[in-house]
């Protein structure tokens, strides 16, 4: 998680694709296309099952000087010894 948070910091594309899992992976673009001011990654909560994991994180950015915050429960599926991210989904408030 940790990782992919900088890849986005770093506007890392090649990275975060190769960290997706291919079955869901998007074609269009990943990281944003406005200048983004990244300002923390808060991981909140994560649980490992075997060979699925889901972390509960917060991140907090600006784009344009307005804060935005992403608050997502991601889903990670490990492949011979190595963590993709799946999918996410938003919680309640």
């Amino acid at each position: 998680m940790r990782s992919r948070y900088t890849a986005y910091t770093q506007n890392d594309e090649t990275y975060l694709r190769a960290s997706w899992d291919e079955r869901t992976c998007p074609s269009e673009r990943i990281t944003h296309q406005e200048p983004t001011k990244w300002l923390g990654l808060e991981v909140k909560r994560h649980r490992v099952d075997g060979n699925t994991a889901t972390v509960e994180f917060v991140a907090r950015y600006k784009i344009g000087g307005r804060a935005q915050r992403l608050h997502e429960l991601s889903r990670f599926t490990c492949y011979d010894g190595k963590w993709f991210y799946v999918d996410g989904s938003f919680p309640d408030k």
